[in-house]
């Protein structure tokens, strides 16, 4: 991940009114970013499948928001972590059209897809991380 943290905020994922709070506050910090209307609804997307994932996989978690400056650019970087099972098979979970049966249907490579920046870290029964970058 590339870029400079200059602030932060930390969203608790316990419910699924945590995971619309969520969504809320990433087009807040888009919009207060000033990133286009596309590139809003791609963070908000991408929000939404890995704050379900982040419930409905990991048992809840927590969502850290972040502006980052790299130069003369900025950006948003969300990072969503939890304490659950982990993913046994990253490439799998990955693979276009693997999704659980009630996200939306992107998974995690359709979130991957729409942002600048992706990296994951997991282990089995260590949980889970996942952290994505936007950059305008």
């Amino acid at each position: 991940m590339t870029g400079t943290v200059s602030k932060t905020e930390r969203l608790p994922i316990k419910d699924s009114s945590d995971v619309v709070f969520v969504r809320q506050r990433v087009r807040v910090w888009a919009t207060n970013l000033k990133l286009s209307l596309v590139d809003q609804t791609k963070i908000v997307t991408a929000a939404s499948e890995l704050g379900r994932n982040t419930l409905e996989h990991g048992g809840g978690g927590e969502l850290e928001i972040a502006e980052v400056v790299d130069g003369v650019r900025k950006g948003i970087r969300l990072s969503f972590s939890d304490k659950g099972p982990g993913i046994a098979d990253i490439k799998q979970a990955l693979t276009d059209g693997f999704t659980s049966k009630q996200g939306m249907g992107l998974g995690l490579g359709g979130s991957k897809r729409l942002m600048n920046e992706f990296d994951i870290k997991t282990a089995p029964g260590e949980g889970t991380t996942v952290t994505v970058t936007r950059w305008k």
